[in-house]
């Protein structure tokens, strides 16, 4: 078992369950997932490129991610307040996860096919 399953599994209901359907939901959609263990949350990239990530925080999971410029439908469900770059939907049970909405969301990424992290590292090398 990798770190990454290690996190999910070790979590306490509801974030347990909530963790493995949005994983599920993940693993169906991504043509290539890849789940890794960065920053100490669990990170799904496909061939190489970061598409979302998860984190149980609080009273909730977030699922993760960039690119939220982009993503035009389904705002109402983003979380963004306090965060330049990153958009996160909050899921408290199971029953709040929209699986329409998931699949946009990974879709829309996989569309961009832009990996953030360079975009932010881009950013900061052309300020000096």
């Amino acid at each position: 078992m990798n770190p990454a399953e290690a996190y999910i599994l070790k979590q306490e209901e509801p974030f347990k369950s909530i963790l493995l359907q949005l994983q599920a939901i993940i693993e169906a959609i991504l043509p290539q997932p890849e789940l890794l263990y960065k920053y100490r949350i669990p990170f799904y990239y496909n061939s190489g490129l970061p598409i979302c990530y998860l984190n149980q925080s609080k009273n909730y999971v977030d699922l993760a991610f960039w690119h939220r410029e982009q993503l035009t439908e389904y705002t109402e469900y983003y979380e963004t307040s306090n965060r330049k770059a990153v958009a996160s939907i909050r899921y408290k049970s199971v029953n709040d996860i929209n699986d329409e909405v998931v699949l946009y969301v990974l879709q829309k990424q996989l569309e961009i096919n832009t990996n953030p992290f360079k975009l932010v590292l881009g950013s900061k090398q052309s300020k000096k």
